[in-house]
């Protein structure tokens, strides 16, 4: 075997941001090893995320790549995925690659955000942009304009 069973499947690329692993989205949830068998726990950003089936596929095949064999891969929906999860490394990366992370904590269950927050770009950090659209190139992100450059920019939800 080459590396821990989680060592291995935390490698994994997500398919639609490739700088980020699943480990680093907070998508790689807990890998257990028993009796020759690997059994990854993944929690998908949302119960539709189009990107989940690769990202199973994926870990099975680095894992039996590694030298496991009996790798099975589930699907965890509750608790459900949270912004929160993603690694401050994670959320670096994003921001050099163009997109916008979360900023803030996600609303608690009850709780309700009021207040619009300022997305930064990150191109030239201005603070001055505005939301084109609320769904971008994934359910899990929004479309932003900057004011100040006029570059347009993917923002991370808070989830």
């Amino acid at each position: 075997m080459v590396g821990t069973a989680w060592e291995v499947a935390a490698t994994v690329v997500d398919p639609e941001i490739p700088v980020l692993t699943i480990e680093d989205l907070g998508v790689l949830r807990d890998v257990r090893e028993a009796d020759g068998r690997v059994t990854v726990d993944l929690t998908p950003t949302y119960s539709g995320c189009p990107a989940i089936d690769a990202m199973r596929d994926d870990v099975r095949t680095a894992l039996e790549g590694a030298g496991y064999r009996h790798v099975e891969v589930r699907m965890v929906l509750s608790p459900a995925w949270t912004t929160d999860w993603m690694t401050a490394d994670g959320k670096r990366r994003l921001h050099e690659y163009g997109i916008t992370p979360p900023n803030g904590a996600a609303p608690h269950a009850g709780e309700r955000i009021t207040l619009r927050m300022a997305v930064k770009c990150p191109r030239c950090d201005s603070l001055d942009t505005r939301e084109v659209a609320r769904f971008g190139s994934t359910s899990c992100k929004a479309l932003y304009e900057c004011n100040a450059c006029l570059e347009p920019f993917d923002f991370f939800k808070v989830l």
